[in-house]
């Protein structure tokens, strides 16, 4: 892993640089819906572009250091706007388009925002905001309330030679709220260097991208996987990022119809998506210029993988990473690394990795243990600099020479890791150690099965046991018959311990913002 200088900027230092190199090479296309309108912007533009709106944002008083609020959709102003505030050296603290009035509120209050840049739909949840207001994609500007600055108008007439001081790579470089599948979302704070430099493994490796390549990733501006694969990341290789505009709501369908219809050769979806789309008939769909897929976000069940290969040729690259983090462990095409079903992979080269127990000391291979990050004496360029503003969440996480993921793993004798859960997930039931992933990939397995969720619920015989919530397919109708038959599936599947002595069909999960199964709400459900 590259090691930053004492000064370091993203913009500056990679985005400048591909502007001189490649000026003419696109860098961001952007689709509205699909066969829809396009916008396309090179890297000159986009240089160009950041530096339009450091010197707007300046006029607006905002400085070096600033914490400013983006809620945006996928919109090609979104990116504008986080390249002029990362040149300039403010903070941005980018949030999913899905926030309520009551999230924005705590957000900028937690993070002491002095501005806030968003659309229509979000300024009208922001009406107890008192910063700076900046507008994107207002009907004209006569339609700009008052109180609030047009973005666009802004950007037109801004200085396209505005070049502020170089920033210090150990400087305040972004904050993202964590998705919290448990109380308020903790601020993650990562310098300049952290996500800016240390996302050159997450394109060059995971991604294996190459130049000429066009990448779509199937991510929500607001979650930090936006960051890691539609920013970052591939930025950091020079290749186009490709994006759905905000009209083509995602579907199965509609994302098989992008890969067939545009050039895109690299591909990164979370699992939520892929088991939806491996449901459908692919054999009717061809993808002439896809080479690599990847997924991250949560653990992809082996079958998805199985399902998508058999119907494409492709394998699914998976990688696991943290808002905290870049990518950690990986399958890596870019290293020749055999993908294993099931398996994450293996550590990403300059990071080194500790399975432990709750002393601290490593596990043997094929043990459970917390997955951990060795911090001491190196820090790894890529890890985050803290939890803001929460000394205590900073002393349970980095302890000794380690920062604690909070994830448990069992890693093989090759070095290939395989996820467990969350601590607080892990279900202990007649003295065994059960993994909820385990059970909901044995349970998706079945045909009738769209989605599962699993968790521990009490019981005062064997402490807990395991409870599994279940979206059916479409079309198919709960019964008893088929709560039994899922159940010995499940103990065909897995080992017969870890099988679901409770099953309850439901309408849908309940998922946190960036699209995870919050089992804090269904271990809720399952006490009542």
């Amino acid at each position: 892993m590259v090691e930053p200088s004492e000064h370091f900027n993203f913009v500056r230092d990679v985005m400048d640089r591909w502007a001189s190199e490649r000026p003419d090479a696109a860098a961001l296309w952007f689709v509205d819906s699909p066969g829809g309108s396009e916008q396309r912007f090179s890297f000159r533009q986009l240089a160009e572009s950041s530096r339009r709106a450091a010197s707007f944002l300046v006029r607006q008083g905002i400085r070096r250091g600033d914490r400013v609020l983006i809620v945006l959709p996928r919109v090609p102003q979104w990116w504008l706007a986080m390249l002029g505030l990362i040149r300039l050296g403010a903070v941005p603290v980018p949030g999913t388009a899905l926030l309520t009035a009551k999230d924005i509120r705590f957000r900028a209050k937690s993070a002491g925002a002095c501005a806030i840049i968003t659309d229509g739909d979000g300024a009208a949840k922001a009406e107890g905001f008192h910063g700076i207001r900046i507008l994107v994609n207002a009907a004209s500007t006569a339609a700009v309330p008052a109180g609030w600055v047009d973005f666009d108008a802004g950007l037109r007439a801004a200085d396209a030679g505005f070049d502020p001081e170089p920033t210090r790579g150990d400087e305040p470089g972004i904050i993202y709220f964590t998705s919290g599948t448990t109380g308020h979302p903790k601020m993650v704070i990562h310098s300049q260097a952290s996500y800016g430099l240390g996302h050159r493994v997450t394109g060059t490796l995971w991604l294996d991208l190459k130049p000429g390549d066009v990448l779509w990733t199937i991510s929500d501006t607001g979650w930090a996987k936006a960051a890691w694969s539609s920013f970052f990341g591939p930025w950091q290789v020079g290749v186009c990022v490709f994006t759905l505009g905000s009209g083509g709501k995602f579907g199965p369908v509609t994302a098989l119809q992008m890969l067939s219809q545009y050039p895109i050769t690299t591909w990164c979806a979370p699992p939520t998506a892929l088991r939806m789309i491996v449901r459908e008939d692919l054999s009717q769909w061809q993808f002439p210029h896809l080479r690599h897929c990847v997924s991250a976000g949560e653990p992809l069940n082996a079958e998805v993988v199985n399902a998508w290969k058999a119907a494409t040729g492709l394998t699914i690259y998976e990688g696991y990473g943290q808002t905290e983090s870049v990518v950690l462990v990986g399958n890596f095409r870019a290293l020749g690394h055999e993908v294993r079903p099931g398996w994450m992979g293996r550590a990403t080269p300059g990071f080194e990795l500790a399975v432990l127990d709750e002393q601290l000391r490593e596990v043997p291979d094929g043990e459970e243990g917390e997955l951990a990050v060795r911090v001491a004496p190196r820090r790894p360029v890529g890890l985050f600099r803290e939890y803001w503003q929460n000394p205590a969440e900073n002393a349970d996480r980095f302890r000794g020479d380690w920062y604690l993921t909070h994830d448990r793993v069992i890693r093989d004798t090759d070095g290939y890791y395989r996820f467990v859960g969350r601590d607080d997930d892990v279900i202990k039931s007649s003295g065994y150690r059960i993994g909820p992933f385990e059970v909901e990939s044995a349970l998706i397995e079945h045909p009738a099965v769209l989605e599962a969720g699993v968790v521990g619920v009490p019981d005062s015989v064997r402490g807990q046991i395991v409870k599994a919530f279940v979206v059916l397919r479409k079309g198919v109708a709960a019964s008893d018959a088929l709560r039994l038959e899922l159940q010995t599936h499940c103990k065909h599947a897995t080992a017969p311990y870890k099988y679901p002595r409770e099953v309850e069909f439901v309408p849908s999960l309940p998922k946190t913002i960036s699209g995870k199964t919050r089992r804090a709400e269904l271990r809720q459900r399952g006490r009542l």
